[in-house]
């Protein structure tokens, strides 16, 4: 019984180590860090200062249901130098969707600013995509900054915008 307890903490200690992992862009596709080099290049032209990242900056999962690897990358919380409002504004925070294509290619699909975002339960069907429900700054809506604003979009290999009316 203890054997069994000792593996179960080390099993625990183990995940949480992972989970502590620093954010490192080549544990990334090509594709995906050239999304991530967009923050240092901003950084850059505003006169900041190092880009921290965090560690959940970019999040992997198969958003297209074809079952390979697609990538949502969030600047909300990454920050340059002492500049918390970088990447983000009253319209959101830049975010950046990008799905593998059959040949391996990362295709971004999205590229803007975002509130906040929820991925819809997984579709009943095997093979479907995925429902994003995003928070948008409310003029996407008609109205203004502070109204709400929520729009879904089912993720595929077509890339899409949110226009305002």
């Amino acid at each position: 019984m203890r054997h069994l307890i000792l593996l179960l903490v080390l099993f625990a200690t183990a995940a949480h180590a992972e989970d502590a992992k620093p954010f490192s862009p080549s544990d990334y596709p090509p594709g995906v860090q050239k999304a991530v080099r967009y923050a240092n290049e901003e950084c850059e032209s505003q006169g900041g200062g190092a880009v921290s990242f965090a560690p959940d900056t970019v999040r992997r999962i198969d958003l297209t249901g074809d079952g390979r690897d697609d990538y949502i990358v969030d600047f909300s919380n990454t920050r340059c130098g002492e500049r918390e409002t970088t990447y983000c504004g009253t319209g959101g925070c830049v975010m950046t969707i990008l799905v593998t294509l059959p040949d391996g290619e990362v295709r971004p699909v999205f590229d803007g600013y975002v509130r906040s975002y929820t991925i819809v339960a997984p579709p009943m069907k095997r093979g479907a995509a995925r429902t994003i429900r995003f928070d948008l700054h409310g003029s996407f809506c008609g109205g203004f900054g502070a109204q709400a604003c929520s729009k879904e979009r089912a993720i595929t290999a077509r890339p899409f915008a949110f226009k305002q009316p």
